[in-house]
């Protein structure tokens, strides 16, 4: 069943209407309702491009925390091959809410790491709603030195409200963490590339996507920090997360515009989550075509080249 968002609900209530006439014409064969369900159901697809071709940054929040929104978990099994989880960060523990492992991706062998959410109350709790711990962050560190040390191209998926601020993950040294996983996306020799397929969510984020090329899925977010904590830091008032959406700038065409994002990877009518195996095919061959880009480069290219894009962030306003 489509689980509706706020601005939907004029979309569910004609998509309501179309599937009761179905309904009735099942327990009733004599109806003829064809003609109007066709009609409803015209009429539904054009609010839908309406509504998704005017999309305010809050509403594209709301899209890219939709619950059906396909995973990492999702994107893994139906892109990689021969995928080899890894666990663990030699440590402390294994933190669910990254995983991560050896993988093919159009043949080529990679090493892929994400955040994942879950998609059921059981398992988004045991993933921490996509939420990293520190030895999240050093399992990342870990399973990237490992693909320095064998020349393999690392893929990162991101989709995190933000790191976890717990009590715990802050004793463990939690912005350390994010930090040197930062430091070592920096440092490695191979090429990085890194897509955001929901949220982007602060250094949680930027602790996995800076990298040679980040790619968003057209209806994803990238922000220092979310619209609610934003308003009320800035307003005392959680509920402006609709003016704090405006002024972060967080849309993934306001990035592409700054160049902090590299490419916008289209989505289907009405978002991700109404057509997963579309989106998962778009984000394969966006993958493939960003590896393609860098395969002619040598590791210290790849290097210094990753460096002085975040150099030259910012640039581009500072010129204007």
């Amino acid at each position: 069943m489509t689980q509706y968002l706020e601005f939907e609900k004029p979309l569910a209530e004609i998509e309501g209407k179309a599937n009761e006439l179905r309904a009735m014409a099942r327990d009733n064969p004599e109806a003829d309702v064809d003609k109007e369900a066709s009609a409803l159901d015209a009429k539904a697809t054009d609010l839908l491009a309406k509504l998704y071709s005017t999309l305010t940054p809050w509403q594209k929040c709301q899209v890219a925390r939709h619950p059906d929104r396909p995973h990492c978990q999702d994107y893994i099994d139906a892109i990689f091959d021969e995928y080899t989880p890894l666990a663990g960060d030699r440590n402390f523990a294994d933190d669910q809410a990254v995983m991560g492992g050896l993988a093919r991706l159009g043949g080529r062998p990679v090493m892929v790491i994400g955040h994942e959410k879950g998609n059921d109350t059981k398992s988004r709790i045991e993933r921490n709603f996509g939420m990293a711990r520190p030895e999240g962050y050093r399992k990342a560190i870990r399973l990237m030195d490992m693909a320095d040390r064998f020349g393999l191209p690392i893929v990162t998926l991101v989709d995190t409200p933000g790191a976890y601020p717990g009590k715990g993950a802050e004793e463990r040294g939690q912005s350390e963490a994010i930090a040197r996983s930062t430091e070592k996306c920096l440092d490695v020799s191979v090429p990085l590339i890194s897509i955001v397929i929901g949220e982007g969510g602060s250094g949680g984020a930027v602790a996995f996507a800076t990298a040679n090329r980040v790619a968003m899925l057209e209806h994803s977010i990238y922000s220092v920090i979310s619209p609610e904590g934003c308003a009320s830091i800035l307003w005392k008032d959680a509920g402006k997360a609709n003016d704090a959406a405006e002024a972060l700038r967080l849309t993934a065409q306001n990035l592409n515009e700054i160049g902090v994002c590299d490419r916008i990877v289209p989505e289907p009518m009405g978002g991700a989550h109404r057509d997963p195996a579309a989106t998962i095919a778009s984000v394969q061959t966006a993958l493939i075509g960003m590896l393609d880009d860098l395969a002619h480069q040598t590791g210290e290219e790849v290097r210094k080249a990753r460096r002085q894009k975040y150099l030259n962030l910012g640039s581009k306003g500072l010129a204007a």
